[in-house]
């Protein structure tokens, strides 16, 4: 994107600032900081207004499960399991009674079949009026004096599991009842009888739930009262366990009565200024510092996506109570960022960020702190998306630094290991997994925003790239001279703290426009010269053609625009002064346009572009040393770099004289090793002498 007016940019940000103002809690905020085993920092607190004291909610909590513990659950007699049992019982006998009547035995059952079929229906009666009970997989443990409640119609009964019956139970009362029944074959009932036993007293879910739920709503959730006026805590005073308690009890009703007290539009605009305060100062920081990012809008909208994503997503986690900020990966903002830009970017955006955030969630200073130390250990790692490896124990640090925060913090304020919640390591673990999808994002923002990862610059980097194979194959002289350029320019790089990956990568692209016409660039000249019949001019518009005609390439293999400057940039706006002084002198009275013998530029900004300007220069010149010396070759880069200087090429430059004159010594020891340049020593000269 284009640049676009300063009005545009800070109505873009004004935007941002009413967004996230919108996201904050609307209630007011309690004014004092405090937590357990800690100093109290201010005055003397003394309630303005009476308040329950409210129990833990730990303590809530621990009696819901004594209750749950404690409860008697509720099982109802199932009336359908008797009728149906005695229908199959009706079904069954009259079978039972053919079969024996064939086979010639059971002649009592035989001669009074209504006496035994009556005397099962009792018993089955009888039983099933009893209840035969199931228990519940989670009852089923709790011993024989576990009480449950019996509901038989519209009555409940407690009982104990001990005085009930079961299936084993029936089965021997079955046994215990036949032989005193009177009847002379009781035996032909048992098997019958026995595969009838079925429970039909049964768990009720609905009705044990809702009982309980009602039991635990009726738990009381205060213990004591503060009066108005009474003394909550002195000044130095240590917050025990109790003072803690009132604290928040304290600070709870204060937050509900001011809040209905005063108008949400007041605290909305409160945290308006702190949110324009914390965005414009790091709009000031990115105005001073990172002018590139302040200039382009699609840059800027990058920087601020940040802020806004971060702030909807601590609004939308503290939504939800089973979730924890702790969650949300925050170091993928200073990894993505400093990817694209440099440390102090990311790490002063990352803070913007965690200062927004701090104000949306009721984690405390904790949160605060965890989450700027895990930005500066991003910072200061060698974070690598290239590099698998680096890239996996960067994470690793990143939970290291998180743990041992926390581990820190947790000692502090509790003062042993016990009592250490060891749901935050689950959650800090989770944001630290989470972190890894700063790997995918990354060529995801370089092509919405139009960005150059060091991924994508790897990937440029292969020679087998259509561009650089038909360089390769057409203009194989300018291939090996973009080569060497790419080593003087890599390690130059390397020296001063530039970026060495995209200088190289923009070396191997920065004359591919001589593809087009290959011959008329002396590394490619086998034999005769092409030059030899053209004017000046034309010999001169042919060279200088090979940028425009680059950038044409360049921008038709979807090159990204960061590459693209390079090419444009690597003459700057140079002379082609071989030319141009044979015209000069083939034409001394006429008035010579030098325009028309310079490149079209623009001059070199980044201090890349001013290296691969230097290394270009100096490798092609190099090619006319003939076994050259020490002196030689540094006469030859002293040379080209003062003449670059005198011509003004490095006006736009960011590059110091410092780093200037360490790429000067790396060029010329680069050099050496080339043409296998050996030291003087005093000795040999003596003994050639």
């Amino acid at each position: 994107m284009e640049r676009l007016p300063n009005l545009v940019k800070y109505l873009l940000v004004f935007g941002v600032v009413i967004f996230i103002t919108f996201l904050f809690p609307d209630n007011v905020q309690f004014k004092y900081e405090f937590d357990k085993g800690q100093l109290w920092r201010y005055e003397d607190l003394r309630a303005p207004f009476d308040f329950a004291i409210r129990k833990p909610a730990e303590e809530i909590e621990q009696e819901r499960k004594k209750l749950e513990a404690n409860f008697s659950p509720f099982y109802e007699i199932d009336p359908n399991v008797a009728r149906e049992k005695k229908r199959l019982l009706g079904e069954v006998f009259p079978q039972k009674l053919e079969a024996v009547r064939q086979e010639g035995q059971f002649t009592d059952v035989l001669a009074r079949p209504d006496n035994y079929l009556e005397f099962g229906r009792k018993f089955l009666d009888n039983l099933f009026q009893k209840g035969i009970l199931e228990l519940a997989p989670q009852d089923q443990n709790k011993g024989e004096g576990f009480v449950i409640n019996v509901v038989r119609g519209n009555t409940t009964q407690p009982q104990t599991v001990e005085n009930l019956l079961n299936v084993e139970k029936a089965k021997a009362l079955l046994s215990d009842s036949l032989p005193y029944s009177r009847l002379a074959e009781p035996e032909f009932l048992y098997p019958i009888l026995e595969s009838l036993i079925a429970p039909n007293l049964i768990y009720n879910d609905t009705l044990s739930r809702r009982i309980l739920e009602e039991e635990q709503s009726q738990i009381a959730t205060f213990r004591g009262r503060v009066s108005k006026g009474e003394l909550i805590v002195l000044k130095g005073g240590t917050i025990t366990d109790d003072i803690y308690q009132k604290l928040v009890s304290f600070r709870q009703q204060y937050e509900e009565e001011v809040s209905v007290e005063n108008s949400k539009w007041g605290v909305l605009a409160g945290y308006f200024i702190l949110s324009s305060l914390i965005i414009g100062v790091f709009l000031l920081y990115v105005k001073l510092f990172a002018q590139p990012v302040f200039s382009r809008f699609n840059k800027l909208i990058f920087i601020l996506l940040w802020l806004a994503v971060y702030s909807y997503l601590v609004y939308a986690v503290e939504q939800v109570s089973l979730l924890s900020v702790y969650m949300i990966p925050f170091c993928i903002v200073p990894i993505i960022i400093k990817t694209f830009y440099n440390d102090r970017l990311a790490l002063f955006t990352h803070i913007i960020v965690v200062l927004l955030a701090s104000f949306m969630t009721s984690l405390g200073f904790e949160f605060t702190f965890l989450q700027i130390l895990a930005g500066m250990v991003v910072v200061l790692s060698s974070i690598n998306t290239r590099d698998w490896s680096r890239f996996f124990y960067s994470i690793f640090s990143i939970f290291l630094a998180y743990g041992l925060g926390y581990l820190g913090l947790s000692l502090i304020q509790e003062g042993n290991l016990q009592a250490i919640d060891l749901n935050v390591f689950a959650w800090l673990f989770l944001s630290t997994f989470l972190t890894l999808l700063a790997y995918p994002l990354i060529p995801l923002m370089e092509r919405f925003f139009g960005f150059t990862s060091a991924i994508t610059l790897v990937e440029l980097s292969d020679l087998n790239r259509p561009l650089l194979r038909e360089l390769s194959r057409k203009a194989p002289g300018t291939m090996q001279h973009s080569l060497q350029v790419a080593n003087l320019s890599e390690e130059a790089a390397r020296k001063i703290g530039a970026d060495s990956l995209l200088v190289k990568v923009a070396a191997l692209y920065h004359d591919v426009g001589k593809t087009l016409q290959p011959a008329f660039f002396i590394e490619n000249q086998p034999g005769k010269n092409p030059h030899e019949g053209l004017s000046e001019l034309e010999s001169a518009k042919i060279l200088m053609n090979h940028v425009p005609e680059g950038v044409k390439m360049a921008k038709k293999a979807r090159l990204p625009n960061l590459l693209i400057d390079f090419i444009r940039s690597h003459h700057g706006t140079t002379r082609v002064e071989y030319f141009y002084r044979n015209f000069v002198n083939e034409h001394p009275e006429a008035e010579v346009d030098e325009s028309e013998f310079r490149y079209p530029g623009p001059r070199p900004r980044t201090k890349e572009e001013t290296i691969l300007m230097m290394a270009d220069s100096i490798e092609a010149a190099s090619k006319s040393l003939k076994n050259p010396t020490e002196a030689d070759i540094s006469d030859l880069v002293d040379k080209i770099v003062a003449g670059k200087i005198t011509q003004g090429q490095f006006e736009n430059s960011r590059m110091t004289f410092r780093e200037l004159e360490d790429c000067k010594i790396v060029f010329k020891q680069l050099l050496k090793s080339v043409y296998h340049v050996r030291i003087e020593y005093p000795e040999e000269k003596e003994s050639a002498q």
